[in-house]
């Protein structure tokens, strides 16, 4: 069993909908969750020994949700080590834009200047496309949980 800390960008709820079916498809799997929608630093740094999983919407031209910007401007301003700490990342948005899922591509891009390890692809999902979120996610996290041994 392994312990998931889901932290979840979500300006109109889609992307917390997504974190809440990926925390039950983890624990059918036998792992422990906790889910944050009001992500802070702590939420990182106080289990090293847990495996994070970013769950972000974008919004606007771009832009991280307000729920989740306090943690990216304290990973920018405090710039904690984060070696060893593994992650996966999930991002939601519409591919009409020029910035789509441009605000789970920088949360990725800042837990990897910091030393954290992502686990498989990035998830980015279209959802002006017409395939449910859920059934995506739920493939990608099976094959990227399988690609890194996590059982």
């Amino acid at each position: 069993m392994s312990h998931f800390t889901l932290l979840v960008g979500s300006t109109l709820g889609n992307a917390e909908d997504l974190a809440e079916e990926m925390a039950d498809q983890l624990q059918s799997a036998g792992h422990a969750t906790v889910i944050h929608t009001s992500p802070q630093l702590d939420h990182i740094l106080i289990a090293p020994d847990h495996y994070l999983l970013l769950v972000c919407s974008t919004h606007g031209a771009g832009d991280l949700p307000d729920n989740i910007q306090p943690l990216f401007n304290a990973l920018q301003q405090q710039a904690p080590t984060l070696q060893g700490l593994s992650y996966l990342a999930a991002g939601l948005g519409d591919r009409s834009y020029d910035t789509f899922c441009h605000a789970i591509q920088r949360l990725d891009q800042q837990l990897v200047s910091l030393g954290a390890e992502r686990i498989g692809d990035r998830l980015e999902i279209d959802m002006s496309a017409g395939d449910p979120p859920e059934q995506q996610a739920q493939i990608w996290l099976d094959r990227c949980l399988n690609d890194a041994g996590i059982r």
